[in-house]
């Protein structure tokens, strides 16, 4: 059983128009994507999210959508309705889910990104629901399993010791990698080397400022810490992120996450947890959602939650 989370809030971006599925995500949108489990029930994708969160102890969970789309959210959450409930009775399983999903619509509200203005402006649109909180944002199109702790659970359990800072789950990719990954530098802590101090935060930096400013001690020359995918996020991310937006501050056309996170760790300090013991799985191409709805359905990791 999942320690208790200091953490109550979460908050899951589903707000992309999904071209890159075009023209299946034209019809449902690429969170709603059936993607089956090791236990062979077909689920959409975000529903994963909301179980593992309510797993790791989070009370309340905030969907970014676009306009319209919390209503196709919100009744798939709520389940079938009686007449399909009765043709489910013979099949245990899949009634037993039917009737768990309520509970999990019960914990969701919506936000609003009304114009498509960047991630930092998807996220900013919870700033209401976030109140004076820190929030645990996991990106939409992708889910996340890990061994011997859920990697929600790890990164909201570590709200404890994080002592008011955010905390980004990192994991170590290649030079190849770097164009898509937001990405650190940092010093690890003695007592606890997978929890390190950040020194810097670059945006899908080039290779040569990788190597020459992004180092962090422990990894080999061409081994670098970029986002997994998980940010435990302190407060103040929605007060950087409204500056930004008032001062039309934007980086490719658009108000970007990690330009926040680097401006507060200026102001307050940063930490980064290195995912030794988890797997993300990337839902947002049509090759990488092949690949990964078949090493999810393998992966049995977990799977005491489903």
């Amino acid at each position: 059983m999942s320690q208790p989370s200091p953490i109550r809030k979460a908050v899951v971006p589903a707000a992309g128009l999904g071209t890159r599925h075009f023209p299946a995500s034209h019809a449902v949108k690429k969170e709603l994507f059936p993607i089956v489990g090791p236990d062979g029930i077909a689920r959409a994708l975000i529903h994963y999210h909301l179980m593992e969160l309510v797993a790791a102890g989070i009370e309340q969970i905030c969907i970014i959508v676009q306009p319209n789309d919390d209503k196709t959210i919100r009744a798939y959450l709520d389940g079938p309705d009686p007449q399909y409930l009765k043709r489910l009775e013979k099949y245990p399983a899949l009634a037993a889910e039917a009737h768990r999903m309520p509970k999990l619509s019960q914990r969701v509200t919506f936000a609003i990104q009304h114009e498509q203005e960047g991630y930092g402006h998807a996220v900013y649109q919870s700033k209401k629901f976030a109140g004076d909180d820190p929030v645990l944002l996991c990106l939409g199109d992708h889910l996340f399993r890990g061994c011997s702790i859920s990697p929600y659970a790890e990164l909201a359990q570590l709200a404890a010791k994080s002592n008011g800072k955010s905390i980004s789950a990192v994991n170590r990719i290649g030079p190849e990698d770097l164009k898509g990954f937001g990405t650190i530098a940092g010093k690890r802590r003695p007592e606890n080397p997978q929890l390190i101090d950040v020194s810097l935060i670059i945006e899908k930096p080039t290779i040569p400022i990788a190597r020459e400013k992004l180092r962090v001690d422990g990894l080999e020359e061409n081994v670098f810490l970029g986002w997994f995918g998980m940010h435990l996020l302190a407060p103040s991310i929605y007060e950087i992120l409204k500056e930004m937006i008032q001062s039309n501050t934007r980086d490719n056309g658009e108000f970007q996450l990690t330009r926040a996170q680097e401006i507060q760790r200026q102001r307050e300090g940063y930490l980064a947890i290195e995912m030794l013991d988890a797997t993300r799985y990337d839902f947002g191409t049509p090759d990488d959602f092949v690949q990964s709805l078949q090493a999810f359905r393998a992966n049995s990791e977990r799977s005491s939650l489903i």
